[in-house]
């Protein structure tokens, strides 16, 4: 039989119960504004009944409070942080390609590539044409191509500046992502020891969550919380959870209450990938020495755009198949090195204007095993119609080498790479464009003048080349070097080829600069001073796509062709990001819809509750009446 205080013991338990909830209600309207709280509400059930032994059976006990949870759905956070993945990687291309697309802009206004190569194209080779032998019109003519040379140099130098930037703040971002590690880590193991308690630790979850949101527009992330189970009652659970964060396609950055840190390395100047590359770019590894892998895949966030604009070669890296290793002695120190023969069957690798490979060395994949490289050869067999490049292996064996083992024969069959295919048209795609043109153009420039006489009879001289790094010397693009001439042609990156002329280095030849004058006009040396056909012939070749094109164009249609990528990825950035900021935006309506505070809510959560206190402390007070006229006034 239950007790006679028995009632008064239900109303207590209904009075802390309403007491909880207008606590948590309490709480709920005091964070309204604060960023990432959830809502709260309090967990109750009906207390086990008492088995009386009577007719009526069982005897209700009250109400238990069970706990204060927030309320949250763990499906709409997931939707959140991958949606934000994709904000944060097309933000970064937008804000990017807002500057590439600055830098290539021409309206007429400013002087831009449309402006100063009509003014080299038309204006100059048609004021020469009036009077080829005449010394303003040759000074004027030399002067607009140096407008053109320097107007590359320039683009280059902002576009050397932007993959600079870009290199920094993935930097910046790694720092981020380690700082947010450690943080996340940190609060695993306080909610860990709370909730080893059996209490809820609800506001240090709303702090992981609110630290996730900020992790997943850097990289995307992976999250996975597991129970951990009592070892020597595995059935039981402790109440503790082991909560692991996962990023870049399932990289593991947070374990419970350990944070993998990552660093950013600097390359070498003999690890570069691509020629235009500046020096420096970071490499991403785990503390533990492991290379984190940055063009996973999978990876989004900022990181997947920066990665991207940095290093985005349209899936143009150096792929191709080891036909031969062998060896080589270097002339400078008497040593043998080991060399590896690559076939090079894709079109861009087989036209050294487009090549990209690094000069000054770089790392080699060689079937899945890396080594490192001091140099190459471009070969082409014209019996066989087979293109291959010959790299010259870094030494090793001998203390301080770059490589640790010698090149041996299985490499043979397997296939050889160099960087990495990212599908994205970054900085090395637009400087690789701008290459491709300069060498197209100045060889058939080079051909023409080369090919005629000044209107004094000397054989002409080439107008354009490149400026050495290091001296103030130029190169001399001998014929010896022409892989387009036929035969089998070796070019070394140590030779004048065509390949060492980039956007960067482009100038008028130095001789040509002190004295227009040798500029050949005409193309026979018995023909008078006012011939100026070799001037049509090169108007014809830069306005028209008859003797040289550019990616179907001609070269004066460099700009449209460039800019059209420019503009579209640009706009596909715009486009997507504003996309994605909508979708996060209504994805984060939807999840606070169910775990934010609403005003209106908690105003009438708070009179009910308030209505269910009064009910229990009515009750207590009927109760206390009857106690006191049972035992006071009764008589018992």
């Amino acid at each position: 039989m239950a007790s006679q205080f028995f009632g008064l013991n239900i109303a207590y338990t209904g009075l802390l119960a309403s007491n909880a909830a207008l606590n948590t209600t309490s709480n709920n309207i005091a964070n309204v504004q604060t960023e990432g709280y959830s809502r709260q509400q309090v967990q109750q059930q009906a207390a086990s009944a008492l088995q009386m032994f009577q007719r009526y059976g069982c005897a209700g006990a009250g109400v238990e409070t069970l706990a204060i949870e927030r309320v949250r759905d763990d499906f709409y956070d997931t939707k959140y942080w991958n949606n934000n993945a994709k904000v944060g990687e097309y933000s970064m291309k937008q804000y990017y390609m807002e500057q590439v697309e600055t830098y290539f802009h021409d309206d007429g206004k400013n002087a831009g590539f449309k402006t100063i190569f009509d003014q080299f194209s038309i204006k100059g080779i048609q004021e020469l044409m009036k009077a080829p032998s005449d010394d303003a019109a040759k000074t004027q003519f030399v002067g607009f191509a140096g407008s053109l040379t320097e107007f590359f140099n320039g683009l280059a130098g902002n576009m050397e500046v932007l993959q600079k930037d870009v290199n920094q703040e993935i930097k910046v971002k790694v720092d981020q992502i380690n700082s947010l590690a450690s943080e996340i880590a940190n609060l695993n193991k306080q909610i860990n020891t709370i909730e080893l308690t059996g209490v809820k630790a609800n506001e240090l979850r709303d702090r992981r969550t609110l630290m996730l949101d900020e992790l997943s527009e850097i990289v995307d992330i992976q999250t996975i919380e597991t129970p951990i189970y009592d070892t020597n009652n595995p059935e039981r659970e402790t109440g503790g959870n082991r909560f692991m964060v996962k990023i870049a396609g399932g990289q593991l950055l947070v374990d419970t209450n350990e944070a993998k840190g990552l660093e950013c390395v600097a390359r070498k100047s003999y690890e570069k990938v691509n020629q235009s590359d500046i020096d420096g770019l970071y490499d991403v590894y785990w503390k533990d020495g492991t290379k984190f892998n940055l063009y996973n895949a999978s990876m989004g966030g900022d990181l997947r755009g920066l990665v991207e604009m940095r290093d985005g070669n349209n899936g143009e890296n150096f792929v191709g198949s080891i036909t031969e290793v062998g060896t080589t002695t270097d002339p400078a120190t008497g040593r043998e090195l080991d060399t590896v023969t690559v076939r090079a069957d894709r079109s861009y690798l087989q036209d050294l204007n487009k090549c990209s490979l690094s000069d000054h060395g770089g790392i080699i994949n060689l079937g899945n095993q890396e080594f490192y490289y001091d140099s190459w050869t471009y070969n082409y067999d014209e019996t066989t119609n087979t293109y291959s490049y010959t790299f010259t292996i870094s030494g090793s064996g001998e203390e301080g080498d770059k490589n640790k083992t010698h090149v041996t024969n299985d490499r043979a069959g397997k296939m050889a790479t160099i960087g990495t295919s990212v599908r994205y048209q970054g900085v090395p795609y637009y400087m690789s464009q701008m290459n491709e043109w300069i060498r197209t153009i100045s060889q058939k420039a080079n051909d023409i003048f080369t090919s005629g006489y000044t209107s004094d009879n000397i054989h002409g001289i080439k107008m354009f080349t490149g400026d050495h790094a290091s001296d103030e010397d130029q190169f001399d693009f001998p014929d010896g070097t022409r892989y387009d001439k036929g035969g089998s042609v070796s070019v070394g990156v140590n030779d004048d080829s065509y390949y060492r002329l980039t956007a960067k280095n482009f100038a008028v030849l130095d001789a040509l600069d002190k004295k227009p004058s040798l500029i050949a006009t005409k193309s026979n040396a018995g023909d008078g001073v006012e011939q100026g056909d070799l001037l049509k012939s090169l108007e014809t070749m830069l306005n028209t796509k008859e003797n040289t094109s550019f990616r179907g164009s001609s070269p004066s249609e460099f700009l449209q062709t460039v800019l059209s990528d420019v503009a579209l990825n640009a706009s596909r950035a715009n486009i997507f990001k504003e996309s994605f900021s909508e979708i996060s935006y209504t994805i984060d309506n939807q999840r606070n819809s169910i775990s934010g505070v609403d005003e209106d809510e908690e105003a009438i959560n708070l009179v009910k509750y308030q209505n269910g206190y009064n009910l229990a402390s009515k009750m207590i007070q009927t109760l206390t009446e009857i106690y006191d006229r049972l035992i006071l006034q009764t008589g018992v």
